[in-house]
């Protein structure tokens, strides 16, 4: 998988990457069990600092897409949870979504389709989560 940073972007880079690699998952350009580069090599690899990949690496681990052993590296492995806190986070980033597309003037229908076109557009696999 090609990771591609926008250095000028106000989205941070860490953000960026651990952005890329979920939808990298996501899309199946990453299966269950696939092994990341290592801090380093990603780190060489992207053009950016060794602290900013593994500060990525450490939100993917402790939202459930990667686990981290020290021998081996960073392995994908989604963990299928949709446990309070993450159903609490989406909730309340969708309703700022929702909110801002209704001032922007988008209603719910033409919000709801858009939604239905990212979602077939993005081609979405279906993962085999590992084990909680």
């Amino acid at each position: 998988m090609k990771i591609k940073l926008d250095m000028s972007s106000s989205i941070p880079i860490y953000v960026q990457l651990r952005n890329q690699i979920v939808m990298g998952i996501a899309k199946g350009e990453l299966q269950v069990g696939d092994y990341l580069p290592t801090v380093r090599q990603m780190a060489q690899d992207s053009g950016i600092n060794v602290m900013t990949v593994n500060k990525a690496y450490s939100i993917l681990k402790s939202e459930g897409f990667i686990e981290i052993d020290r021998r081996f590296g960073a392995k994908i492995c989604p963990r299928k949870d949709s446990s309070f806190e993450f159903r609490e986070k989406l909730e309340e980033e969708l309703s700022l979504i929702i909110a801002e597309s209704e001032l922007k003037g988008i209603d719910k229908n033409d919000f709801f389709e858009m939604c239905k076109s990212i979602y077939d557009r993005i081609n979405i696999v279906s993962v085999k989560g590992c084990e909680v």
